[in-house]
């Protein structure tokens, strides 16, 4: 359904903020490497004063674009010995 007034419209309020301790464990990474994900640009980061906060969404949709497509892998299976066609 959607919004009928100004009211019902989603607001800053709604938005969930995560520090960046939790966003590196969500992500599975360390907190040295999340700041490096956000100088690299690759997430996007918020400075309130002196705290970073990055958003739920934002860190979901960066963990969703690293998904691995299926068949992408081939490059990490080394190709056996004899297994060619001579």
């Amino acid at each position: 359904m959607a919004p009928t007034s100004a009211s019902d419209a989603p607001s800053d309020d709604d938005i969930d903020w995560l520090s960046t301790l939790a966003a590196a464990e969500r992500v599975g990474v360390t907190q040295r490497t999340l700041y490096r994900f956000i100088n690299e640009g690759q997430v996007p980061a918020y400075k309130f004063g002196r705290v970073i906060r990055l958003k739920r969404t934002d860190v979901d949709a960066y963990i969703e674009s690293c998904r691995v497509e299926p068949g992408s892998m081939s490059h990490l299976y080394p190709e056996t010995v004899g297994s060619s066609d001579d």
